[in-house]
């Protein structure tokens, strides 16, 4: 599972980056032996959740289509674009995988009451 904030980019965070961390991933899972020819993925995200800035979850999603492309990994199931960030839970075994939409995105652990409870909308692909 990869969450990258920006498609490209280096520097001292370099997983941040789709680039880099995509190559991690899949270098990495090689090398625990998952067979390239059986490798599949799901996305998730690519929101804008912040009207005033550029739409980077965009370039998110085009940059994930087309290194998946590239590599040859059929995409499975996505769920992208909107406006909601999304918190995703994946379970590798089975390849499920599940994500709920936030509503108040900006809330923090640190703000938010301990009684309080966030909406969510859930999809499920198996």
């Amino acid at each position: 599972m990869n969450h990258f904030l920006l498609a490209d980019g280096d520097g001292e965070e370099a997983m941040r980056y789709g680039a880099y961390a995509m190559e991690v991933l899949i270098n990495d899972l090689l090398k625990l032996g998952a067979s390239r020819e059986r490798l599949q993925a799901k996305l998730f995200g690519g929101a804008k959740i912040m009207e005033r800035l550029n739409d980077i979850g965009a370039e998110n999603v085009l940059f994930a289509r087309r290194f998946l492309a590239t590599e040859g990994i059929p995409v499975v199931g996505e769920s992208l674009g909107g406006r909601r960030a999304r918190r995703v839970e994946f379970w590798p075994v089975g390849g499920r995988a599940r994500q709920r939409e936030v509503d108040q995105f900006m809330e923090t652990a640190a703000t938010r009451p301990a009684t309080s409870k966030v909406a969510v909308d859930e999809i499920e692909l198996f």
